[in-house]
C-alpha cells in the first residue's frame, strides 16, 4: 500500500536533486557552494561559532568542518576571532564579504523561487513555506539539533 509518507519521500528526492543555484557545487548564476552557502547562513543567524559549535550545529565531524571553514577563510568569506565571550576556542566570524556574497547568493535563489513560483499566489507561498518550516522543524526536533530561525 502507498502511504503518503511514499509520496513526500519521492517528492523531497525530486527537490534535492533541483536545488535552483547550486547544481554540482555551483551554477553560472551561484556565486558560492553549497557548503560556504549553509555555513555563512549559519553563523550570520547565530554569531561567531567555534569548530565544535558548527560540529554540533550540523552534526559533521571537526575534519570536515576544518575543511570547509579553511576554505571559506582562503576566499574571504570568514576569519578567526578571539571569542567574545573570552573563551579558549577561537570562533569563525562572517565578514563583509561574505555577507555580501550571501545576500547575493540569496538573491539569486530568491529570484529563481520567483520563477518557479509565478503562477502561485501569495496565499499558496506563504502555506507552502509554513509547510516546509514544519517539516524542517520536526526534522531538527528529531535530530537534536534545531536551526535558529530570525
Amino acid at each position: 500500500m502507498d502511504r503518503p509518507t511514499h509520496q513526500v519521500e519521492y517528492e523531497q528526492m525530486l527537490l534535492s536533486r533541483h536545488v535552483l543555484s547550486h547544481r554540482r557545487g555551483r551554477s553560472a548564476d551561484s556565486v558560492m557552494e553549497r557548503s560556504a552557502y549553509v555555513l555563512l547562513s549559519r553563523i550570520r543567524i547565530q554569531g561567531p561559532m567555534s569548530i565544535s559549535e558548527l560540529s554540533d550545529a550540523f552534526g559533521l565531524d571537526a575534519s570536515t568542518l576544518n575543511r570547509q571553514t579553511a576554505a571559506a577563510m582562503r576566499t574571504g568569506l570568514v576569519e578567526r576571532i578571539p571569542d567574545p565571550e573570552g573563551g579558549m576556542a577561537r570562533k569563525f566570524r562572517i565578514t563583509d564579504k561574505g555577507a555580501r556574497l550571501l545576500d547575493e547568493e540569496r538573491d539569486v535563489i530568491t529570484r529563481a523561487l520567483d520563477k518557479v513560483m509565478a503562477e502561485w499566489s501569495d496565499d499558496d507561498i506563504t502555506d507552502f513555506a509554513a509547510y516546509l518550516r514544519r517539516f524542517n522543524t520536526s526534522i531538527e526536533h528529531l535530530d537534536g539539533r534545531p536551526w535558529p530561525r530570525p
